[in-house]
């Protein structure tokens, strides 16, 4: 049962991490990001990197990988909506 919970804590990194995908490509495709919430990524961003020192804590792959892919993209539409914005004015 227990590896069957490790699978599903897998599968949940997956899909909550790749779930910035598409938000990156369209603000690198279009743009535009001032719908963006700069405060939300901030927020967000900090949570992360909680979890990320929570996963290191308990030695929890899943956790770590997860939170630290999702650092990326999220960081990344970040300094992207940075770079537009200041391009912008």
């Amino acid at each position: 049962m227990n590896d069957y919970m490790e699978y599903l804590g897998m599968l949940a990194g997956f899909c909550t991490t790749v779930a910035f995908v598409p938000q990156l490509v369209k603000v690198v495709k279009t743009r535009a990001a001032q719908d963006i919430s700069t405060s939300m990524y901030l927020i967000f961003i900090i949570g992360l990197i909680l979890w990320i020192i929570y996963g290191v804590y308990r030695a929890s792959l899943p956790i770590i990988i997860a939170n630290s892919c999702t650092l990326l993209f999220a960081s990344a539409i970040l300094f992207v909506k940075f770079l537009i914005d200041k391009s912008s004015s």
